[in-house]
């Protein structure tokens, strides 16, 4: 099973868009994916459902993380490395998917458990959110060049 069935199991299974992203990718990286789980558990929804950085971004972002930064306080090269792969994961999901923050790529704001239940009878989580997950799956496995 390649990263992007995997990530779309786990979303499909009820996992969040981030934890789905990141486990994708946690054995490249050697994390536990109960862990990685776990990590991502508060991400998606754009960041515990306020509609803001799409969880599968935020799982791609954990993901550049874990490639290319070490354990220690950063030296400048490193930092810079390691940001300039987020923008660019940024800058990328941004064109493929015409934004970055749930509440835009769904078209309503996530903020309140009346509009979350909304966008699920609208069926826009359907709609949109796995293609979200998919396209930053892709967009990673460019960047890592994994």
């Amino acid at each position: 099973m390649n990263r992007t069935e995997r990530a779309r199991t786990c979303f499909n299974s009820g996992y969040s868009c981030s934890q789905a992203v990141i486990a994708a990718f946690a054995d490249d990286f050697g994390l536990d994916s109960d862990m990685a789980l776990r990590i991502a558990g508060g991400f998606g929804g754009g960041m515990g459902g306020t509609g803001g950085t799409c969880g599968a971004l935020s799982g791609a972002v954990m993901a550049i993380g874990l490639k290319y930064r070490g354990t220690g306080p950063a030296p400048s090269e490193e930092r810079e490395i390691t940001y300039a792969k987020v923008k660019e994961a940024v800058h990328r999901f941004e064109s493929v998917n015409g934004a970055r923050n749930c509440r835009d790529i769904l078209g309503v704001p996530i903020d309140s458990p009346e509009n979350a239940q909304y966008a699920r009878e609208q069926g826009l989580y359907d709609k949109y959110c796995p293609d979200c997950v998919r396209n930053a799956v892709i967009i990673l496995e460019e960047i890592l060049d994994i």
